[in-house]
């Protein structure tokens, strides 16, 4: 059967709740086969419509949302037609509340939120797009090898315009730094450690600090274009910055923080925003 095949169709940056490490920012890169018989123009399927309605169809599916699984034991989804709330508890009792608008989740109808539950997801929605001569799909979710050190972020940006404004969506990324103009992996893993499977926050969207269970929480709060969006999430695992949380501010932030624990180095920051983008600080 002649197949058509896409590689690096797509990268998909997200967050997801995970039972054990909470919400969980992440970037996956997409590949697209399709299979089934050759049309009256001897193609399976046009690549420019591959790459412009799969893509399309993806990234308004899973792209800059948060991914919850509706079959998990350790969430629960209130929705309502505008608004959607989300009450997940991680094993280590730590909860999450979030608020948004519908279109800032993708709720997965699966027992937890993996690359197959994900494929299986965009498998049943692309195949209503495709025409009726591709018979079957076959969709990789891989993560970019990374060699160095890397770690997850969830943030959310307010000020966007788009969809990075929704208050949990995340990255996979790796970071590199350089001690005077030499890349550091010490330094670099450092960093990785410290903010492992962490929420970088802004200071001003501080609603308020509540305690659940006797422990520290933030409740973080802001209306953007698409709504209002609130997330309640354990002190400890987040990050305060006092700017917003662009990947060039914190780029920038790095530097200064390493530049206060090595005052008489100079300081390269390559911080990266997912897969293959990112921004770059330096500090002489």
């Amino acid at each position: 059967m002649p197949a058509l095949f896409v590689n690096n169709l797509s990268v998909i940056d997200f967050a997801y709740f995970c039972p054990e490490r909470g919400i969980v920012g992440e970037s996956l890169i997409l590949d697209v086969e399709l299979l089934g018989e050759l049309n009256e123009e001897g193609m399976l399927f046009d690549f420019s419509y591959v790459k412009k309605r799969i893509k399309s169809c993806v990234d308004s599916l899973v792209d800059h949302k948060l991914l919850v699984a509706t079959n998990c034991e350790y969430s629960t989804v209130t929705k309502s037609p505008q608004q959607l709330e989300l009450i997940l508890k991680t094993k280590d009792d730590r909860i999450y509340k979030h608020i948004s608008p519908n279109q800032a989740v993708c709720l997965i109808n699966a027992s937890e939120v993996t690359k197959h539950s994900i494929a299986e997801l965009i498998k049943s929605e692309i195949s209503k797009i495709l025409p009726d001569n591709v018979t079957d799909t076959k969709i990789n979710l891989r993560s970019e090898v990374i060699d160095g050190p890397f770690f997850h972020y969830a943030h959310g940006l307010k000020k966007h315009f788009g969809d990075c404004q929704r208050i949990a969506h995340g990255h996979r990324s790796k970071l590199e730094v350089f001690i005077d103009s030499t890349y550091s992996i010490e330094w670099s893993e450092h960093i990785a450690k410290l903010w492992k499977d962490i929420y970088l926050a802004t200071e001003e969207d501080i609603k308020e600090e509540i305690k659940i269970n006797g422990t520290d929480y933030w409740v973080f709060e802001y209306h953007a274009n698409q709504g209002l969006f609130q997330l309640t999430i354990q002190k400890n695992c987040c990050h305060l910055i006092k700017t917003d949380t662009t990947v060039e501010l914190i780029a920038s932030y790095l530097t200064v923080y390493l530049k206060e624990k090595l005052p008489d180095s100079s300081i390269k920051i390559k911080a990266y925003e997912g897969v293959d983008k990112g921004a770059i600080s330096e500090i002489n």
